[in-house]
Parts: C-alpha cells; structure tokens; sequence
C-alpha cells in the first residue's frame, strides 16, 4: 500500500504545482478512495471518485461521477472499461481537458501502469505487480482532504465523519455488522466490489444537501445493503404531482420507491419500481415499473450515482405529468414486484429492438 500512497502523493504535488492547471483538483484521498473536481469551460465543478481495492494495481480502480456533463461521464466509462492505474487515469482526464501536464506519462496515450511507470500500449492494459510493503488499515487516512501537504489524518476523518449524524453512523455499523454476520456463516453476500461501492453511495447520500433538506429519505430494508427504500418527497413545486402528493395524508405524503441493486452492480443497473401510491402516466406502468432507459442495460452507466438517479426518476415523473391515482377501489393491476419485473422486462425488450423515442420539445 505504501506504493499506492506514494503514486497518489505524486500525482497531487504535480496538480498543486503545475501553474496551467485550472481544471483538476484532487479534493481528498485515503486508502480506498480518491475524489478529484474537474472544471469545464464554464469553470462547473465535476466530482469525480476513485474507488482504490485492496488488489491495486492488479485490481483496477472503479471511477464514477455524480455528474451528468456528457465528457465527463464518456471519460469515467472509458477508464473503467480498460482498467488504467491512478496515474494514467488522471493523465487521460487532463489530456481531455487540454491540460499541458505530464504525470508520468505521454499525453493523450490511453495508459497503463502504476506510478510513473506507465507503458504507452493502448490495446496492453496488463498492469505492475504491488509491492510487499505495509498495510494500512481501512481507517487510516494520510492526507488533509483540502491541502496535498497536509499531516493530520485524525482531523481529517472527523471533518468526514461531522458530515453524518449520530443515527447514520449507526445505521452504517448495523450494516457492517450485518454483513459480517452473514458472511461469518459461510453465505455469499453479494460481491465485494458491489457491497464496496453501494456503501459509499449510501454515505454520499447522508451526506447530500438534497437528503438533508427532505427532497427524499432512504431505508436499508431489513439491514440487506441490496434492498433500499426511498421515499419521494419533493418534486418540482409547480407540478401537479407535487400538488397531489400534499394531499395525502401527512404520513403518506411522499412516493415509495424500491430499488433493488445486483451482484454486479455498478456495471448494471439497479431494479428501481413504485411501491405506492398508484400513479397514472409520468412513465409507470403495470405493477409500478418505471418506463426509462438509464434503467436498463444499454442506458446505465457505473458512472451515475444512485443520488442523480433518484432525482432524475423525480424529474421524469413530472415530465410524464404523472398524477396520483385518487378514485382508487381495486386495481386490476396491482403493484407488486413480479407484475413490476415482468412489465420492466417486457419494455426493455421492446425498446431494445425499435429504440427509444424521444418525446417532442414541447414535451420538455
């Protein structure tokens, strides 16, 4: 691991000193994870994560970004497909960006290799053997998440750990434990890497303004990681959902979302359907499934953040002017989670072979 600290303390000393460089930011960094800010034209921040395994660097990082700016998401899904080290990930991201800066590697060469031992090979993605050197537990963090020079790793962690509340660190030790528990037994939890990344969403979520302020709340089902809860609160204002939503009743007033996330995710999508109330257009169909194309296979990207996906569900419910079903007495087509995968299916296939249509501007 000592190799992996060093690589990433390069990196960050060449980004700090280079004077040209206005559009990459390492913002912090710890043992399993990097966040870097790139900046467009406009100077619009991008967020963007490294997961770093324990494997690095035979193990490639996972990258993936909460923003929807077309480059952005095109380059998370390029390092991803051909597995490229820390280092020739950021220099691919500052030759995208026009940024004259070397970090061990040819600009604009797809890369591989850790450090600044980097081959040039765009086809060979083979990386380095790790080093023997010490490991670092999974707390310990080495740097100032603001400042590459920084030493003090404790402060660190408790300006992470202040962003959540007494009752989400709770919830993420029950979740941990729960997990140990049930691995401890011999059953397979899931995949490492899916569990990995769908706890750090779970964390960015606490952390989030739009979580903070009530848009949405969120529910661990039955302490399974897999199976979440969300609770649609807020939608745009003006619309006559958000106007259907605030009148029913107060403990009712929100859209149940169920997600169900797969072993392989994030490579695939999560299983996202309505549970309640019963919604008529906005894109639901039969049993709750929803009618989107980020939902399947071929519109999914690891690089979306289920944050953006909830909030994006939220805006295609408005723009398919859903309203809440009032008049109800007994459906013909219940909301249930076998009408729903069948009906999400069904569609799947059929956009599959005709496409998906594009609703005329005026449909927004």
């Amino acid at each position: 691991m000592q190799s992996l600290r060093n690589e990433i303390n390069e990196i960050c000393e060449r980004l700090s000193n280079c004077t040209d460089n206005d559009k990459v930011r390492v913002i912090s960094k710890n043992v399993d994870e990097v966040i870097l800010a790139l900046y467009d034209q406009h100077n619009s921040q991008h967020s963007v994560t490294c997961n770093v395994y324990e494997g690095y660097p035979e193990q490639s990082p996972l990258w993936y970004t909460t923003s929807d700016n077309p480059v952005v998401v095109s380059t998370i899904d390029q390092l991803n497909e051909h597995g490229r080290s820390i280092t020739a990930a950021c220099q691919f991201m500052v030759s995208r960006l026009n940024v004259p800066l070397q970090l061990g590697c040819t600009s604009g060469d797809l890369v591989s290799g850790s450090g600044s031992s980097c081959t040039t090979n765009t086809e060979d993605f083979a990386l380095s053997e790790p080093e023997e050197d010490d490991l670092i537990s999974d707390e310990e963090y080495f740097e100032d998440p603001m400042d590459c020079n920084g030493d003090d790793e404790q402060e660190k962690k408790e300006q992470e750990d202040m962003q959540l509340t007494a009752e989400h660190m709770s919830n993420l030790e029950k979740i941990r434990k729960s997990i140990r528990t049930v691995e401890e037994k011999g059953v397979s939890y899931g995949s490492v890497q899916a569990t990995d990344r769908i706890m750090k969403e779970l964390k960015l979520i606490y952390k989030s303004s739009s979580y903070k302020t009530g848009v949405y709340s969120i529910q661990v089902n039955d302490d399974n990681l897999y199976k979440w809860d969300i609770f649609l609160k807020k939608v745009d204002p003006d619309s006559q959902l958000m106007t259907d939503i605030s009148k029913l009743p107060a403990e009712s007033q929100h859209i149940h979302l169920g997600v169900i996330f797969a072993e392989d995710f994030p490579f695939a999508p999560p299983f996202v359907r309505v549970i309640r109330p019963e919604i008529m257009g906005g894109y639901v169909m039969s049993g709750g499934a929803i009618c989107m194309e980020v939902l399947t296979n071929q519109g999914w990207s690891s690089a979306y953040s289920i944050e953006s996906l909830i909030l994006q569900i939220s805006a295609t419910l408005v723009k398919g002017n859903a309203r809440i079903r009032t008049n109800i007495t007994k459906s013909k087509n219940p909301y249930t989670f076998e009408l729903a995968l069948y009906t999400f299916r069904a569609l799947s296939e059929n956009h599959q072979e005709n496409g998906w249509v594009t609703p005329p501007q005026e449909e927004g």
